[in-house]
């Protein structure tokens, strides 16, 4: 080979390792620059404020070897999204709990995007409901895991640690702050009824009273019925709103997730139910004049029948299969018997 060919070749490949040398050199300080720029606003804030710039220079454009995890939401007041905001509380608990622990690094970054600081980022996301739990890995694109199932882990901190935990190997401990306002109930209650027994110490009978008792303890039973304490260890939203059509859904579409709406609905459907039966059963038992037992029995029938109803057309929306049906033949033949 000519001695001039094998100079060309040489400066050729000095120029490609200067050039691939100024290239690497380029993405170390443009990445040393993004992670500086997030821990800066980490300092500031536990959890970035990110609008579609942003978004797309420091989570979708490499370089980055750092995982983001990225709230989507809608916390503007008039969208009216009750779970965002509950969500919102629970993201800063977490992001409060990893930037003030000893293990905070800028492995991990804490960041939300509102639905009306960033439009462009759901529609090219095509993300249509809030709030969204997603995970932006140092390398490659997010996959079906990276996203936070939240129909059925709910939104507690805790839950949300442990899906980080997962999918970066970050290990999260949540703080919360403390909370006296169960403990300042607890002894308000129980002020208040130690005043009232001493009120009443030189009669008591009002503990003998069958139907005092009674009536609690079916508040018990309906708020343990109703799913209460899912509520208290999952910690769902009290209804969702779509923050694009405005819809509010009191009752969870899944059966495997419930609303504390729902929960309500549930104890006052119970509560009717009940008292049908009661009404029934005093009509059933009664030795009174007849035409009021008739009307004890139709009216006790409406109620079991028409919210007994209610509580089927519930379970038929959150599970499709449901089989039972209200047993009309049945109610018709107890107001035949009640009428004779």
């Amino acid at each position: 080979m000519p001695l001039w060919k094998l100079s060309f070749a040489f400066v050729a490949f000095v120029c490609y390792l200067a050039a691939s040398c100024e290239a690497q050199k380029t993405k170390d300080m443009l990445l040393s620059e993004k992670v500086q720029q997030l821990v800066d606003w980490t300092s500031r804030r536990s959890v970035i404020r990110l609008n579609g710039d942003k978004f797309r220079r420091y989570i979708k454009s490499p370089p980055r070897n750092y995982s983001v995890v990225v709230m989507f939401t809608a916390l503007e007041p008039q969208r009216q999204c009750v779970v965002c905001r509950h969500a919102s509380e629970e993201m800063q608990i977490l992001a409060n709990s990893w930037r003030y622990s000893g293990s905070f690094s800028s492995r991990l970054f804490f960041a939300m995007v509102d639905f009306d600081e960033g439009p462009d980022v759901f529609q090219q996301l095509n993300m249509n409901s809030a709030p969204t739990f997603m995970h932006f890995p140092p390398k490659g694109k997010p996959r079906r895991a990276d996203t936070f199932d939240l129909q059925r882990n709910g939104i507690m901190a805790e839950q949300l640690a442990k899906w980080i935990t997962d999918r970066t190997e970050v290990v999260l401990r949540v703080f919360r702050p403390p909370n006296y306002s169960g403990a300042v109930a607890l002894m308000l209650l129980m002020t208040l009824v130690g005043g009232l027994l001493f009120l009443r110490r030189n009669n008591l009978d009002f503990l003998y009273n069958k139907t005092g008792w009674g009536i609690a303890l079916l508040c018990i039973v309906f708020a343990m019925t109703s799913g209460q304490m899912w509520n208290h260890i999952r910690g769902p939203p009290y209804a969702h709103k779509n923050p694009q059509t405005g819809q509010v859904a009191y009752i969870h579409g899944s059966s495997q997730a419930q609303f504390v709406a729902e929960t309500h609905i549930v104890i006052l459907l119970n509560a009717a139910i009940t008292l049908g039966m009661i009404l029934l059963h005093d009509a059933a038992s009664g030795m009174g004049d007849a035409s009021k037992r008739k009307i004890l029995c139709l009216v006790g029938l409406g109620l079991v029948v028409f919210f007994f109803s209610f509580l089927l057309s519930i379970f038929r929306s959150k599970y499709s299969g449901y089989p039972y049906r209200p047993d009309l033949w049945s109610a018709w033949n107890i107001i035949v018997t009640f009428t004779q």
